[in-house]
C-alpha cells in the first residue's frame, strides 16, 4: 500500500491511499473510493484489498478535514469537495475510474458523475446517494447528530476505551476496521480523543446536503449504477428508505439494486466480501452493452432475492 499527497489548492492537500492491482490486471479500470462524513479512507481497507487482489488498482481519498488530509477553516460544501475530487482524478491520471462512495461519499460520487460525466465510468452507492436530508425524518436525526458532535469536542474518551467500545458494538469487524474507525479522531494533549473537525465544520457539510436533492442528479447520470441500501431498524425511516430507493431506481438510466437487509450503515466494514463483490460486478456492468429497461415497478425488499453476494 502506498500513499500520496495531492494538492487541491494553494493551502490544502489531500491524502490518498493506493493499492496497485495484483497480478496481470494492471490494465483493468481503477477504482476511486470515497468515505462518508466523519469517516476516513482507511474504512475502505478491507474492501480495497479484495478489489486490488482481483486485478484493479484502487485509490481511496481522505476528503478535506478527514483522515490524514488537511483541515482548512472552510470549504466543506459538496460543490467544493467534488472539485477536490476532479483535481485528484487528474493528478493521479485516472482514466474512466469506477467510483464507490459510502454515505456522504455516495452523494459526492453522484454529483461528480452528474457534473463531470467524462470522468466517471460507473458508480456504486453504499447506503447513500438517495437520502433526502431536508425532510422531517432526517431533520430530527441531524439535530441529534449535532449534539453528539458537540459533546465529542469535549474529549472524554481514551483510544483504549473507544477501541473496547467499538469491538463490543461491532464484533464482526476486523481489527483493520476498528483501527480505521479510531483514526477518525486525533489524540489530544491529555491523551483523550478529539474529532478532527469542529462542530461548525461538520454542520456545514450537513447544511450542504440539506440544500441538495438527489433527484437533481439522477437524470444527468448515464453510467451504470449499483445501489447498496440497508433497511434501517427504525420502521418510519425504513419505509422512507424504500421509497427513496424506488425513486432512484425509476429515475436512473442504468441501475441495479442489491439490498442488504439486517445490515448496519458501515457495510464496507461489516461485509467487505459482499461489498467488494458488488464493486467488481460494477466493472462487469460497465463493460456490458446497455439494454432497454421496462417501466420501473416498485418491489418491496422482502420480495426481492434476499441475501448477499
Amino acid at each position: 500500500m502506498k500513499t500520496f499527497r495531492i494538492p487541491v489548492s494553494a493551502s490544502v492537500s489531500l491524502n490518498v491511499r493506493h493499492r496497485p492491482a495484483a497480478g496481470p490486471g494492471a490494465a483493468r479500470r481503477p477504482y476511486l473510493l470515497l468515505h462518508g462524513m466523519l469517516s476516513n479512507a482507511r474504512m475502505w481497507d478491507d474492501v480495497a484489498d479484495r478489489v486490488a487482489a482481483a486485478g484493479h488498482p484502487v485509490y481511496a481519498v481522505d476528503h478535506r478535514g478527514h483522515g490524514e488530509s488537511d483541515t482548512p477553516a472552510d470549504g466543506y460544501e459538496n460543490a467544493a469537495v467534488v472539485e477536490d475530487l476532479v483535481v485528484v482524478i487528474a493528478a493521479l491520471g485516472l482514466a474512466d475510474p469506477l467510483i464507490a462512495g459510502h454515505s456522504w461519499g455516495a452523494h459526492l460520487a453522484q454529483r461528480l458523475a452528474a457534473e463531470h460525466p467524462d470522468l466517471v465510468s460507473g458508480l456504486v452507492l453504499v447506503d447513500g446517494g438517495w437520502y433526502e436530508f431536508d425532510g422531517p425524518v432526517m431533520r430530527t436525526i441531524w439535530e441529534r447528530t449535532a449534539e453528539v458532535v458537540r459533546r465529542a469536542q469535549e474529549g472524554t474518551t481514551s483510544a483504549r476505551d473507544m477501541g473496547a467500545y467499538l469491538r463490543a458494538m461491532h464484533p464482526t469487524w476486523s481489527s483493520t476496521a476498528i483501527e480505521a474507525r479510531l483514526s477518525d479522531y486525533r489524540v489530544g494533549p491529555d491523551g483523550l480523543l478529539v474529532p478532527r473537525m469542529t462542530s461548525e465544520q461538520v454542520m456545514s457539510i450537513v447544511a450542504s446536503l440539506q440544500r441538495e436533492a438527489p433527484v437533481d442528479w439522477y437524470r444527468k447520470i448515464t453510467v451504470p449504477v449499483r445501489l447498496l441500501p440497508i433497511i434501517p431498524a427504525v420502521p418510519r425511516l425504513a419505509d422512507q428508505v424504500r421509497a427513496w430507493v424506488a425513486a432512484a431506481e425509476a429515475a436512473l438510466d442504468r441501475v441495479d439494486v442489491h439490498w442488504y437487509p439486517g445490515s448496519e450503515h458501515d457495510l464496507h466494514a461489516e461485509a467487505p466480501d459482499e461489498v467488494a463483490a458488488d464493486l467488481l460486478r460494477l466493472a462487469h456492468d460497465v463493460n456490458a452493452p446497455p439494454v432497454d429497461r421496462p417501466a420501473a415497478r416498485v418491489v418491496p425488499p422482502e420480495s426481492r432475492r434476499q441475501g448477499r453476494g
